[in-house]
């Protein structure tokens, strides 16, 4: 079994370099996520990874606005297992103005340190990008996607994560039929980046066959 990682918007295979570390896995780059290229529809996105896959079991994870393309591509045969880290389509968060106070609210949590590792990913994959990504996703409802989705669905989310509030990731776990919700006590909302140990213990708890390594 393989573990496919999908990063969030405007972020590329560094924001998971300390969690495969850990645990094995590979980076599906998109456009809007990793690669400065015009973004297509949610359906060619998804269409996209599916085609990406490799040809034996995977666990899909996705981070923030990836999300729901993971969970558009997660009816494939091949996927065994879905790890939604924050899902950032909670229709609320439409407005602008609530958008930046969400924002806002979760930027002042996350430790500074990783400040220029995410600028860094911003820069390359670029304003238009990731503009073009947050119109195509946003609208969409994630919930219609996990339904009746087979495998197993795990909800990740930061105790301090605004982007993802604690009702909207009960919501997104309760819409899949195998849903669960696992909240990490003090994170914020880059989580694969932040807290890399936990998460590849909650992988390895869920999926056996995908074992983290130990941690130095």
């Amino acid at each position: 079994m393989s573990l496919v990682l999908v990063p969030g918007l405007g972020l590329d295979e560094r924001s998971s370099r300390r969690l495969r570390e850990l645990i094995p896995g590979v980076v599906a780059r998109l456009p809007g996520m990793g690669r400065p290229e015009p973004v297509p529809s949610l359906h060619e996105l998804a269409a996209a990874l599916r085609a990406g896959l490799p040809d034996r079991p995977v666990v899909l994870v996705g981070h923030s606005q990836s999300c729901q393309v993971v969970a558009r591509a997660a009816h494939d045969p091949r996927v065994t297992g879905v790890v939604l880290c924050g899902p950032t389509t909670d229709p609320r968060m439409r407005p602008l103005r609530v958008l930046a106070w969400r924002w806002l609210r979760t930027a002042v949590a996350e430790p500074w340190w990783q400040v220029p590792l995410v600028l860094g990913q911003w820069w390359h994959t670029g304003p238009r990008a990731m503009t073009a990504l947050w119109r195509t996703a946003a609208p969409e409802r994630i919930e219609e996607d996990l339904a009746g989705l087979p495998v197993p669905v795990v909800v990740v989310r930061g105790s301090r994560d605004a982007l993802c509030p604690a009702d909207w990731a009960r919501q997104v776990a309760a819409a899949a039929s195998r849903g669960q919700l696992v909240e990490l006590p003090g994170a914020a909302h880059m989580t694969p980046q932040t807290h890399p140990e936990q998460l590849a213990r909650m992988v390895g708890d869920y999926w056996p066959s995908v074992r983290p390594r130990t941690s130095a």
